[in-house]
């Protein structure tokens, strides 16, 4: 039972991850560190496409989550083969987690990861969001967050009702929050990763694209420049 604790700490000093249920499909985001300022962007992903209509976060040790990753395309490859349908995110989610757990018991290692399994149930007309941890816990959310900045994510997706926001809103207050929670003088430079499965991108979970990603990026660095002059003004006006 300690490996699971120790692994629970890998996740813990993992960039945060943040991933909504909105009103017209699901976000996520991740703050992916960079070790190295030589890193070519777009190395080393922290958010994949598992099938057409689901997306997989990763948060904790980016090896083991692939290997989640691999598990959770084969599992909706042989559904699709079997059953001549998409795996719904649930039954994607089960899954998963059934294989997490296994690797508790017995000679294995518990996987030093927690993820994110997100997309769009076509059988029910319905988007969800399930989050698996290291001891293979398995719940579904309307918005949640893993990693380093992890209450604070969530303490931020309560207060700001994201999961009551449209998928283009969302996007700009998860940059925000991801710029507010890094600490640029403690932690490394990083990478702001982000993907969704909605409405506009036709019920598919793809990458968004550089353009809407650079879009939320300047308008969450905007906005909390706005609320930093609005804090010294309300000092200066204290003091006076």
């Amino acid at each position: 039972m300690f490996q699971v604790e120790y692994a629970d700490k890998a996740v813990s000093n993992s960039g945060t991850v943040m991933a909504v249920r909105c009103t017209d499909g699901v976000v996520m985001g991740v703050e992916k560190l960079l070790i190295s300022k030589m890193l070519v962007e777009g190395t080393n992903r922290r958010l994949h496409a598992c099938d057409e209509h689901v997306g997989i976060a990763v948060a904790g040790i980016n090896a083991d989550g692939r290997q989640l990753v691999n598990r959770g395309r084969s599992e909706a490859r042989n559904y699709r083969e079997n059953y001549g349908m998409p795996i719904p995110p649930e039954v994607l989610a089960h899954r998963l987690a059934s294989v997490v757990h296994a690797y508790t018991r017995g000679y294995y290692r518990p996987f030093g990861c927690s993820i994110v399994v997100a997309g769009y149930d076509a059988d029910v007309k319905d988007h969800q969001v399930y989050q698996i941890e290291p001891n293979g816990t398995m719940f579904r959310y309307y918005g949640c967050a893993m990693g380093k900045g992890k209450q604070a994510a969530i303490t931020e997706i309560e207060k700001n009702k994201f999961f009551e926001m449209n998928c283009r809103d969302a996007l700009k207050q998860i940059a925000k929050t991801m710029y507010i929670l890094h600490d640029e003088v403690k932690d490394k430079p990083f990478e702001l990763e982000m993907s969704w499965c909605c409405e506009e991108s036709g019920w598919k979970h793809s990458m968004v694209s550089k353009e809407i990603r650079d879009e939320a990026q300047a308008w969450a660095k905007q906005k909390i420049e706005e609320e930093e002059m609005e804090d010294d003004d309300d000092d200066d006006d204290d003091e006076d």
